[in-house]
């Protein structure tokens, strides 16, 4: 069964799969510290607790034992900023691979997304029969779709949730990226950009994993 490395390094960024005996604790506090940052995109995190925390790292290793759901702790400095996830829906086309990220407001403004999502689409495009990437979001997420529109991505449809709908982003293996390295070069410009700007962006949601 194909599947991606269970740790993907980026210089000082690293993305790994998470451990559901190690990172429960730390997990938990990364997403209580960013409640009031994610709430306005993520409704998962009223229900936001020790337990369900477990239950969520739970169900990731199922899913990355199953073959249909990577989840990566996006770890900057050492320790635990957000989450990023490379997944297939159930009901979906097999050659759609999906992302959603989230970061600690802490972490954003430094590329941080755009990084952990470039590299997650390298590792899409090495999966057999894999033809396009996704990304949804709120369509009131900017800063997501910025991610998104860094990347290569276009804007592709609305797709019903609930009472209302997301924006789905939609990038073709023609035009994606051909590895990690040019992913890490494109962002690698961005940051430098981004450094350069005074006070750095500080409204950054993104799709939650599911």
């Amino acid at each position: 069964m194909d599947m991606p490395p269970r740790v993907i390094e980026l210089d000082d960024l690293t993305l790994r799969r998470f451990d559901p005996e190690r990172d429960g604790v730390e997990l938990f506090e990364v997403i209580e510290g960013a409640r009031g940052h994610l709430r306005p995109f993520m409704a998962w995190v009223d229900e936001h607790s020790p337990a369900r925390t477990a239950e969520f790292l739970a169900r990731r290793q199922e899913g990355w034992e199953a073959g249909r759901d990577y989840t990566f702790a996006v770890v900057l400095g050492g320790a635990i900023v957000g989450a990023c996830q490379l997944f297939r829906r159930e009901d979906g086309p097999g050659e759609v691979m999906e992302i959603g990220y989230w970061l600690h407001p802490a972490a954003t403004g430094r590329g941080v997304a755009t990084r952990a999502a470039g590299a997650l689409v390298a590792e899409a495009f090495r999966f057999p029969g894999v033809e396009h990437v996704e990304i949804s979001h709120d369509p009131a997420n900017h800063a997501s779709g910025a991610v998104a529109a860094r990347l290569g991505f276009t804007e592709d449809r609305r797709r019903p949730v609930g009472t209302g709908a997301e924006l789905v982003w939609r990038l073709s293996r023609r035009r994606g990226t051909s590895g990690r390295a040019a992913v890490e070069e494109r962002a690698a410009e961005k940051r430098a950009v981004e450094d350069g700007m005074a006070g750095g962006r500080k409204s950054f949601g993104s799709h939650p994993p599911k």
